[in-house]
C-alpha cells in the first residue's frame, strides 16, 4: 500500500546546491521503491540562478508554490557573480522572502557529533564526544528585519548605516514555545541567550521567556546566558547545553560556531518552521546550514550529508515519519563509520570520496538496513 502523495518543492539554488540536492533526489527515489511513500516533487529556481533567468532572486510564482507544498527543501544561494548587486536584488533575498511570506519564525539547528566524526572536530574528543544540542533561532524578527534600516547620507556628506534590533512579546513567546516543546522531548533543559546587560530588546527577551516558562512550562529547567558567554561556553563545555533559544542575530552566529564543534558545516542540517494552522499543518523549509561554496562548485567534492540530513528532518517534522528519518540518519552514520569521507571531513586512514560516491554509499546502506541489498 502506497501512502498519499506528499508535495515537495525543491529549490537547489546556486553553487554546490544543485550537486548536493541531486543526492537527495536519489534518496527520494529510493523511498518510492522501498518505503511505500511517494513524493510529488516540483523543482524551481531561486537565488542567483533565478536572477540570471528571471531578473530577481525569487518570483511570486515560486512563493505561491512554496505555500501550496507540504514542505520545501532548499539548497544554497549566492556567489561572487552576484556580489555587485544591491540589497534589493541579492540572491540571499530568496530565503529571507520565503521566511517572511511563509511566517517561518523558528529555525532549528541541531549540532550533533556522530561517533565516527569525533576526531574531525578541532576540539579534543573528550570535549565533543556525545554532543547533541539544538539551537532554536528566531528567524523573522530582530535586526535582520527591523525598521528603520538602510544607508543614509548625512548633511556633511558622510554616510550612516542603520539596522534596528526589535522584538515584541508575541514574537519572543512563539519561538520560546518551540524551544520548550522540543525540550520536553529531550532533557527538559533550555538556555535562553541574549544581551540583556546592554540591550533593551535583550532584557525584554529575558523577561518574556522567563514569564512564559513560569506560566506554562514549570517542568522545564530554564537558564539565561549572555551571547558572548554562550559562545565561550560552547567551546569550553558544549555538552552543558541541550536546547538553546536565541535571537536571529545571535542564533546565526552561535549555530555556525556550534557547527564547527562537529567538524564541518557540511554535516549540519536545519529546519525552519511556521505556526501550525487549525489542521495542525505548518509551513516548513529545510536546508543545510552551509553556503553555496562557489570555490568548490562543479568539482564534485561537496559534502551532501547536510542536505541529506535536512531531508531526514523534513520527514520528522513535516510528515511525522520518525522511523524513516532515523533510518536515513543511521545510514549516514554507518557510511561514516565505514571510513568514507568527503574532503571537508577527511581523516587519516579514511577513503576520500566525492559528492556522488558519498550519495551512492548512503543509498547502498539504506538497502542493507532494510534488507534489499
Amino acid at each position: 500500500m502506497t501512502l498519499a502523495n506528499k508535495r515537495l518543492l525543491i529549490l537547489p539554488g546556486d553553487g554546490i546546491g544543485p550537486e548536493v540536492m541531486y543526492e537527495v533526489r536519489r534518496i527520494i527515489d529510493w523511498m518510492a521503491r522501498h518505503r511505500a511513500v511517494r513524493f510529488e516533487v516540483e523543482e524551481e529556481l531561486v537565488g542567483g540562478a533565478a536572477i540570471d533567468a528571471k531578473g530577481r532572486p525569487i518570483s511570486e510564482e515560486v512563493v505561491e508554490k512554496a505555500k501550496r507544498a507540504d514542505a520545501v527543501l532548499f539548497g544554497a544561494v549566492g556567489g561572487p557573480k552576484w556580489d555587485h548587486l544591491g540589497f534589493d536584488r541579492r540572491p540571499e533575498l530568496a530565503i529571507l522572502t520565503l521566511r517572511r511570506e511563509l511566517g517561518l519564525f523558528a529555525n532549528l539547528r541541531p549540532a550533533v557529533v556522530l561517533d565516527p566524526l569525533v576526531d574531525a572536530s578541532t576540539l579534543k574528543p573528550e570535549i565533543v564526544r556525545g554532543l547533541d544540542l539544538m539551537i532554536v533561532r528566531e528567524s523573522t524578527g530582530g535586526i535582520y528585519f527591523g525598521e528603520p534600516r538602510g544607508i543614509e547620507t548625512l548633511p556633511d556628506g558622510r554616510k550612516r548605516g542603520i539596522n534596528t534590533e526589535v522584538y515584541t512579546t508575541d514574537e519572543i513567546e512563539r519561538v520560546a514555545r518551540v524551544a520548550f516543546e522540543l525540550a520536553r522531548e529531550r532533557k527538559k533543559q533550555v538556555c535562553s541567550v541574549e544581551k540583556a546587560n546592554v540591550m533593551e530588546s535583550g532584557l525584554l527577551w529575558r523577561q518574556t521567556v522567563q514569564a512564559l516558562r513560569d506560566r506554562e512550562y514549570p517542568d522545564i529547567t530554564l537558564s539565561h546566558m549572555y551571547a558572548d558567554n554562550c559562545a565561550m561556553q560552547l567551546v569550553r563545555n558544549p555538552r552543558q547545553f541541550d536546547v538553546i533559544v536565541t535571537t536571529n542575530l545571535f542564533g546565526d552566529l552561535l549555530s555556525d560556531l556550534a557547527s564547527m564543534l562537529t567538524g564541518s558545516l557540511g554535516m549540519l542540517p536545519s529546519a525552519t518552521l511556521g505556526a501550525p494552522d487549525s489542521t495542525g499543518k505548518r509551513y516548513a523549509l529545510y536546508e543545510p546550514i552551509h553556503g553555496s561554496a562557489p570555490d568548490i562548485a562543479g568539482k564534485g567534492i561537496a559534502n551532501p550529508l547536510a542536505e541529506i540530513l535536512s531531508f531526514a528532518m523534513l520527514l520528522r517534522y513535516s510528515f511525522s515519519m520518525q522511523e524513516d528519518a532515523r533510518l536515513i540518519e543511521r545510514a549516514v552514520t554507518n557510511v561514516l563509520a565505514g571510513g568514507l569521507r568527503t574532503p571537508d571531513i577527511m581523516a587519516p586512514n579514511c577513503a576520500k570520496v566525492g559528492t556522488q560516491v558519498m550519495g551512492e554509499a548512503v543509498v547502498r546502506e539504506l538497502d542493507k538496513l532494510v534488507g534489499t541489498a
